[in-house]
């Protein structure tokens, strides 16, 4: 039931828009607007902030199903519960009230700042500090690779409150959108989720107010990690709705397309090119909704299924959508058939929350 809603939602308040909003690189107001009147744009926040309470299997689903008719619109849902998850699994009962509440009701969203200029896979690398002054901690610091950045009211800000400990001295932190001291670098220009913004975010003399820090000091890093584990999942599932898009789009083109006096989809090639696509789909998505089921339960394997689920669905997801275009020969290459944007969009997902090869090194320190 909550997958027919969300597709029906999506094919009609979100796919109509979906090849404006990447050819003029906006973000998709009429998706949040759409996600945020229905209560699908943080499912994942629990019941009694006044969210939906969705595990992760169903927020899972809501992905996937935005994930199919658009990608950047994916990344609302997605973002939201990556940038809030830190406050749900470290943030004091006080801070729990304070932003979820507000996220539930479609009041904000929320983003995640870990990457760096120099701190990308060894995000420990970090030289972003937060400095104690009284009840208020200052913070400097450059961002990059922040998604929905600008747009978000609320930031979950990692940062360095003591460099001589490395990991264990980064320490997490909430950081609004109005607070003094806060502005952002231009929209990054991308090959693909053109729809959701990417930018740099300065913190320049930034003060916060103590309590506003996610956790005990020096857990931050920790806390990053293991929100990582659990969100990975929701890439996955972007990876998966994307790739049931190019697939559902490609099977309809090869009825559609005669060659040689007969549908292309007659042709013994071209079926087992969809045989294959569809069968790598399934077994990624059978991967993910697993993982997704151990993030539920917190079973002890989870860090590795979640770098499983989303490493093994972002590789099907670009052999998939690379196969639709070549499907469609010619006319997939053109901008008129939304397969390219497809192929373009499913790139960043083999990218963003961890590299695959940083997945594969995750794994293998992590095998079951």
């Amino acid at each position: 039931m909550l997958r027919e809603t969300v597709r029906a939602l999506a094919e009609a308040k979100i796919a109509p828009h979906a090849a404006a909003v990447d050819e003029e690189a906006r973000f998709p107001q009429e998706a949040l607007d759409a996600l945020t009147a229905a209560d699908l744009h943080a499912v994942h926040v629990p019941e009694e902030y006044g969210g939906a309470g969705a595990d992760a299997l169903a927020t899972v689903i809501v992905i996937e199903e935005v994930a199919r008719v658009c990608a950047s619109s994916s990344l609302i849902p997605a973002v939201n519960k990556l940038g809030s998850l830190p406050v749900i699994l470290s943030g004091s009962e006080d801070l729990k009230k304070k932003y979820l509440g507000p996220l539930a009701k479609g009041d904000g969203m929320f983003s995640y700042c870990l990457s760096e200029p120099d701190a990308g896979s060894d995000a420990a690398g970090m030289k972003t500090r937060a400095v104690r002054d009284g009840d208020f901690w200052v913070l400097n610091g450059v961002k990059r690779w922040i998604t929905n950045a600008g747009v978000s009211e609320y930031y979950t800000v990692m940062a360095v409150t003591d460099p001589t400990k490395r990991s264990k001295g980064i320490s997490a932190f909430v950081v609004e959108k109005s607070d003094e001291g806060v502005s952002f670098g231009a929209p990054e220009k991308k090959l693909g989720i053109k729809g959701s913004p990417t930018r740099e975010v300065y913190f320049d003399n930034v003060r916060i107010p103590a309590d506003r820090m996610i956790g005990e000091e020096g857990t931050g890093f920790a806390t990053a990690m293991k929100t990582l584990d659990h969100t990975r999942i929701t890439i996955a599932a972007q990876a998966l709705g994307i790739a049931q898009g190019a697939l559902d789009y490609a099977k309809g083109y090869v009825q559609e397309r005669k060659q040689f006096g007969k549908p292309i989809a007659d042709f013994q090639g071209i079926q087992f090119m969809l045989a294959d696509m569809a069968m790598k789909l399934e077994a990624a998505r059978q991967l993910t909704y697993s993982a997704a089921a151990k993030s539920e339960r917190l079973d002890g394997d989870l860090t590795f299924f979640g770098a499983a689920a989303k490493c093994f669905a972002s590789d099907v997801a670009m052999e998939i959508t690379t196969d639709a275009v070549q499907l469609l020969g010619g006319y997939g290459y053109t901008r008129d058939y939304p397969v390219e944007r497809m192929m373009r969009d499913a790139k960043i997902t083999q990218i963003y929350e961890g590299t695959n090869q940083v997945q594969r090194i995750v794994m293998a320190r992590n095998l079951p």
